[in-house]
Parts: structure tokens; C-alpha cells; sequence
């Protein structure tokens, strides 16, 4: 039974300059952020250590960014601790699920950030189109905030996004929907919190992009799970690798159900979890879906170092 969760960030993780203690002591971190170059065809590396800031936050180069830097980690991670297929359980927030794929075993990295290259590529063009954007709605359950939804949108053009932890649901879709909404929350006093981005991720606006992007992946060679992966999708088991195409397929334009993923990874008896890459945003989640449960962070070198040696003794 599974007893680690190893936990991949998503989007909004990134910052300039990450990964440079890694790559600066690590020849393996290195490696992976010159093989991240060579397979896109130019120096994804330069913008994530010197930027700027706002090219590094643009969703075609944010993703595959944090793609790299989380693979770097992972890479040093586990020539100090190698993971047991029996004792852990993977999972990643929407891009950071490609990461827990690679973790996985399913996907090879060159495959993993030239697919979320792509991915970022094709959102973006799907923004393009529609005028629109996400808020946080503090507060209200998943439940009461797709009643409100509605309310504001009775032709679907607004819906939960990421359902991240207890009081935090994310909703996506057009501007004059999320207009209507925030009328209505100020109307019931409810805090709606919007969120700096450049358009409607995980809404029914981003089809077309799952679309194109089940045809990349069409091509794209994919082993079975050698350790369990919950779908952000279904917050169930993927394993299988047409299985897993289609989980990818549906999640760019579907909700992220972070929470119910996680309350999953405790129902299988994990009882410690790794934030692995950039950040800090999932052991803050983590606080309030669980505040019992021990959440390591494995970024920096020495984060790194604790963390082996921690999950080496648990083991």
C-alpha cells in the first residue's frame, strides 16, 4: 500500500532564476536543462534563469519551463532515493501532471516538455478567441459555487476550473459571465479573488485545444505506470496508456480535482507527501485538505538532501 505521495506543481509555480542552485550542483540538473533546449530549439534555459519575468509567465514558455525545472529536481532526487513502485503514488495540477507521467515512467522528458510546449501553445491560441479569464471564489463548496455558475451563466459559459482544497474553487469562462458573477458575489458577500491570467484554462473555451492536442499525442509514445498516477480529470487510477492520452485530452478543458485526488492519495495510505519542483502552492493546499499530513519540499539542493534522507529512512 502506498505510503508517499509525490506531489508535481502546475502553472503560477514559476519564478526567474529557478532551478539555479540545482544546475550549479548538479551535473544531472544541468543535463536536463540542456536536453530541455535542444528539444525545443532554443534556450528555454536562458529565459528560466534570467528571464524577464513576464516571457517566462506566458503560457507557452511557463509550462514547459516548469516542466524542466521540476524534471531536474526529480532527476537529482532519485540518484539519492529511488522510489518504490509499491510505496508511492503520483500526482501533478493540471501541467504538473505530465511531470507525475515522467515520475511515472510513462513518458520520456524530451516527449513531456515538447507536448507542453505545445500545450501552452494551444491554450494560448484558444484565449486568443475569447474574451476571458479565472477567479478564486473563497469560501463557498463546489457544490454552491456551480449553482452560482449558472446563476451567472445559464449557457455554460462559466465553470469550476480546479477544485483545490476546502473554501478555494477556481472558476474559468467568459468576461461577461465572470462579470455577472462578481455582481452576484458581491450581492451575497461572497469573495471572489481574480486571478492574473490570459485566459479560460479548463473551460469548455479550450476544446478546440484538447482537440489538437490529442493529435500530438497520437504520435507521442507512452509506457504503462510503473508507480499509480490519479488523473487530475477523474481523481481515479491511470495506468494504461490510452487510458492516460485520454485523461490528458479531457483535463485541458476540464476541471482539476485536486482535492478529491488528494483525500484519493490519504484513502490509499499516504501519510507523507513530496512537493517536488518550483513553489509552495500544494503544501499549501495540502494544509487545508489535511493539516495532519507531513508535506516535504525538494527543490533546492538542500532540500533535496533532507528529503532522501528522510524518505530513505521511512522506507
Amino acid at each position: 500500500m502506498p505510503k508517499i505521495g509525490l506531489l508535481f506543481p502546475g502553472q503560477g509555480s514559476q519564478f526567474v532564476g529557478m532551478g539555479r542552485e540545482l544546475i550549479n550542483a548538479f551535473p544531472a540538473a544541468r543535463a536536463i536543462y540542456e536536453l530541455a533546449d535542444q528539444t525545443l530549439g532554443f534556450s528555454i534555459s536562458r529565459i528560466i534563469l534570467e528571464g524577464p519575468n513576464e516571457k517566462l509567465k506566458s503560457t507557452d514558455i511557463a509550462q514547459p519551463a516548469i516542466m524542466t525545472a521540476t524534471a531536474a529536481a526529480w532527476t537529482v532526487l532519485t540518484e539519492k532515493w529511488k522510489p518504490s513502485s509499491e510505496k508511492c503514488v503520483c500526482a501533478g495540477h493540471s501541467l504538473g501532471e505530465y511531470a507525475a507521467l515522467l515520475a511515472a515512467g510513462v513518458i520520456n522528458f524530451r516527449s513531456a516538455v515538447d507536448l507542453l510546449h505545445q500545450r501552452g501553445k494551444l491554450m494560448q491560441a484558444a484565449a486568443e478567441q475569447i474574451q476571458g479569464g479565472m477567479a478564486a471564489v473563497i469560501g463557498l463548496t463546489p457544490e454552491e459555487v456551480e449553482v452560482l455558475c449558472r446563476e451567472a451563466a445559464a449557457d455554460g459559459s462559466l465553470q469550476p476550473a480546479n477544485l483545490n482544497c476546502p473554501g478555494q474553487v477556481v472558476i474559468s469562462g467568459s468576461s461577461a459571465a465572470l462579470t455577472r458573477f462578481y455582481e452576484l458575489a458581491g450581492e451575497k458577500k461572497i469573495r471572489v479573488i481574480p486571478l492574473s491570467v490570459s485566459g479560460p484554462f479548463h473551460s469548455r473555451f479550450m476544446r478546440g485545444a484538447g482537440e489538437e492536442l490529442a493529435r500530438a499525442l497520437e504520435k507521442t509514445t507512452l509506457q504503462a505506470a510503473n508507480i499509480s498516477v490519479i488523473a487530475n480529470i477523474s481523481a481515479a487510477l491511470v495506468n494504461d496508456p490510452a487510458a492516460i492520452k485520454a485523461a490528458l485530452v479531457k483535463q485541458v478543458s476540464g476541471s482539476v480535482l485536486w482535492e478529491t485526488s488528494m483525500k484519493k492519495m490519504l484513502d490509499m495510505g499516504v501519510k507523507v507527501m513530496v512537493e517536488i519542483g518550483p513553489g509552495k502552492v500544494l503544501r499549501g493546499l495540502m494544509k487545508k485538505i489535511d493539516p495532519q499530513v507531513r508535506v516535504l519540499a525538494a527543490f533546492t539542493p538542500a532540500e533535496i538532501e533532507a528529503v532522501a534522507l528522510e524518505l530513505a529512512e521511512a522506507e
